[in-house]
């Protein structure tokens, strides 16, 4: 088991895994084309069954490696319910599932950060910043998240009873108000569009519209912004911290390869001596 379970963890395995999921990300883009299926679908189609295959010896070794440990790590779920929407996604309904296999890519990515030797990584530091601060700034924007919904449901509910009656398309529910508000919050065609038009029945609308534009926009995105930021600078901290380590490592052993190459001269030379003072006894 501990020779599978270091094999799993290699660089080859690791490498190998990569390569064939960008190899079929490359392939589940061409099988949309009608003019490629045409002239090589069935090859495509062959290709992407190995593929998938190949996942699911991946993810067979890997249950067989750590064993009920395997269902402890969260991206080792991940891995199994991706395989698992590949197998049944031969289905008609389901077939489009297959396309979540390609998010395996930041799960090797993760494997590939833990490997010290395999000297990718360190060329893949621009690309882990993003995904890291990404990752790190999702608790931070699922509750600025939570407290959007708050004021979307808030303000859909105050759209509804005001105008729902005038602008049963924008505001006949609760469901149509928040769907209206969304496009006021991307500020798209929303003054004229929507603002305006209810304007002209209700002068003072604005009062409804001006504070939802300041909070959902500009405060709430701002916040968001804010967040991703702050977990850029911590990511890249994490990063430097890493290098000067390894440049520290790499300085240590260094000095040990320079100290036993001064022991090794110091053991010469003594042995020297002793030899040209045997030299003289004979």
């Amino acid at each position: 088991m501990k020779k599978l379970k270091n094999f799993v963890e290699s660089t080859t395995f690791q490498n190998s895994i990569l390569i064939v999921i960008v190899i079929n990300s490359i392939i589940m883009g061409l099988q949309t084309s009608r003019t490629i299926m045409d002239a090589i679908g069935t090859v495509l189609n062959v290709l992407d069954y190995i593929c998938l295959g190949i996942f699911v010896i991946e993810l067979l070794l890997k249950i067989i490696a750590y064993g009920l440990r395997f269902f402890t790590d969260g991206w080792n779920w991940f891995d199994l319910i991706v395989v698992v929407c590949s197998l049944i996604s031969g289905l008609a309904f389901l077939k489009v599932l297959r396309v979540f296999r390609i998010f395996r890519v930041f799960r090797t990515l993760k494997a590939l950060k833990g490997i010290r030797a395999f000297r990718l990584v360190s060329r893949l530091d621009k690309l882990r910043l993003v995904f890291e601060a990404i990752r790190k700034s999702i608790p931070g924007i699922s509750w600025s998240g939570a407290l959007l919904l708050i004021i979307y449901y808030i303000f859909a509910l105050i759209g509804t009873t005001l105008f729902g009656i005038a602008f049963p398309d924008w505001f006949g529910s609760i469901g149509k108000s928040m769907y209206t508000l969304f496009q006021v919050m991307t500020l798209e065609s929303w003054s004229m569009g929507i603002s305006r038009p209810v304007m002209e029945i209700y002068s003072w609308a604005w009062i409804y519209f001006v504070p939802f534009v300041l909070l959902s926009s500009f405060v709430i995105m701002n916040v968001v912004v804010g967040i991703v930021v702050n977990s850029i600078s911590e990511v890249q901290l994490e990063l430097s911290k890493e290098k000067e380590e390894r440049r520290k490592q790499k300085e240590s052993g260094e000095k040990a390869d320079i100290s036993k190459e001064e022991q090794i001269k110091e053991q010469l030379s003594a042995l020297r001596e002793r030899i040209d003072e045997l030299e003289k006894l004979l």
